[in-house]
């Protein structure tokens, strides 16, 4: 006799219902975090428009000079309007050299930055300078040229979290130009903890375009520290071995910590220094023109006198 075991059909059903009663209110718990991080530090993420003039050159043959424009995200972390970038995102020549580019006389850019602004998430514009770059660090500080009225929204890297493998984590945004640059917000999880020769988080999102120079938040609310990218050094083999090869192997979004950020930012200036600008040169006077001479006295006319003997 053959016994034919069977899991009744309503015993899945249950067995179904319990995982959802378990995992619903979770991702419930989740959703109402991100939500009130999005309500608090929305604002904080701005755009930052930067304007470069680029020339380029060939075999020691200048080529002409070029306008490039772009927008970067960025993170306001002083009431004052202190914002940072991903120096890697935000400097073309830096971006060229971490990829071996622009050091030999083959090929050379040099790239100036001529307009920075900061596009507050009112509609404000805000005249900037990058005033610190770290390229370690994959940090650039911009700061306003004059000091807002009222202080800024911006995030506390004071209350740091601490992150670990699998922790989830709340990533701010904002969308680009043609999404209106609104704000954005989505959820990942830490898949690695790099430890040396600095502590940094590895999200679990494989891209950073648009990304970088964002905040990651703990699910407590607390700031993690900001979305930039670890640059490997360059390696032809690394960057040339076939197509695709260095997606991934060349450079790595990475979260630094918010105390590092902290730290590097104390250094960065408090006020911006403006250019000075070679003085014109004041023509010189023109000299003045030379008296005319004054004509001796006439004699009196009439018979002159004999000489006396």
């Amino acid at each position: 006799m053959k016994i034919r075991l069977s899991v009744a059909p309503w015993l899945v059903l249950a067995a179904a219902i319990c995982i959802t009663a378990l995992t619903v209110p979770a991702f419930a718990d989740d959703t109402a975090a991100a939500k009130d991080i999005l309500a608090k530090y929305a604002d904080s993420v701005v755009t930052v428009s930067m304007v470069f003039k680029t020339q380029m050159s060939m075999e020691g043959r200048a080529g002409s000079n070029d306008e490039l424009k772009q927008e970067v995200r960025g993170t306001i972390i002083d009431p004052s309007g202190l914002t940072v970038v991903s120096l890697f995102e935000s400097s073309p020549e830096d971006a060229m050299s971490s990829m071996g580019l622009g050091g030999d006389d083959s090929f050379k850019m040099t790239a100036e930055t001529k307009d920075v602004k900061i596009l507050l998430a009112t509609g404000q514009e805000l005249p900037a300078k990058v005033v610190m770059r770290d390229k370690d660090l994959d940090l650039a500080f911009i700061r306003p040229i004059q000091k807002p009225a009222n202080p800024l929204p911006c995030v506390d890297l004071a209350a740091g979290a601490k992150l670990s493998v699998l922790d989830p984590v709340v990533i701010l945004g904002r969308l680009g130009k043609v999404g209106g640059r609104v704000s954005s917000v989505r959820f990942d999880r830490i898949i690695a903890v790099i430890e040396k020769p600095r502590t940094l988080y590895v999200p679990c999102s494989d891209t950073s375009q648009g990304a970088l120079g964002t905040p990651v938040f703990a699910m407590d609310g607390k700031i993690a520290g900001l979305l930039l990218v670890r640059v490997a050094p360059f390696d032809r083999q690394t960057y040339g071995g076939g197509f695709g090869s260095s997606v991934g192997q060349g450079w790595l979004p990475v979260t630094l910590p918010a105390e590092d950020i902290l730290e590097t930012a104390k250094q960065v200036p408090e006020h911006v220094v403006e250019e000075k600008k070679p003085a014109t040169p004041t023509p010189s006077p023109k000299p003045a023109p030379a008296p005319k001479p004054v004509p001796a006295p006439k004699p009196p006319a009439g018979k002159a006198k004999p000489p006396v003997k």
